[in-house]
């Protein structure tokens, strides 16, 4: 039977070895790109926004597994949804990833993600997990700046 640093392990390297949504759209109508100078992780973000919604999501980049596996199960998770629930999505995360130990933070709206929970042990890989999450944000903004996690 698996235990919890088992299960993260496998779903982290599975995401990383066949990461969702890897590739580039047809007419992104927002994009943005994001750089963790720590770790050497790069990510170019595109999405398509119609009538409120993520109609589409994919990312291309170079990173390590943490960085490549929060991409993908964020793009795998926000395709199809709302802006408000990507919105919603990317404040429970973070504070998933940044909270102090012991502090509670929204396990029914992250679902699946909660799995990358255990990063927050490791101060140094939380810019690795948040990197795509901050490029998100960043090009549903519109921002137009390159997101760097330092």
């Amino acid at each position: 039977m698996y235990d919890l640093e088992d299960l993260y392990q496998e779903i982290v390297m599975d995401h990383n070895r066949r990461p969702r949504n890897f590739g580039e759209i047809k007419n992104p109508t927002n994009s943005a790109n994001g750089f963790n100078p720590l770790c050497g992780d790069q990510i170019t973000l595109q999405l398509h926004l119609k009538d409120g919604l993520v109609s589409d999501l994919a990312f291309i980049g170079v990173g390590c597994a943490i960085s490549k596996s929060s991409a993908s199960m964020m793009t795998e998770e926000l395709k199809g949804k709302t802006l408000d629930h990507a919105e919603n999505l990317f404040e429970a995360f973070r504070k998933m990833i940044t909270r102090n130990p012991g502090d509670s933070y929204d396990s029914d709206l992250l679902g699946d993600l909660e799995i990358l929970q255990g990063v927050s042990r490791y101060p140094a890989r939380i810019k690795c997990a948040t990197l795509a999450w901050h490029t998100l944000h960043s090009a549903i903004h519109d921002e137009n700046n390159v997101v760097s996690t330092e």
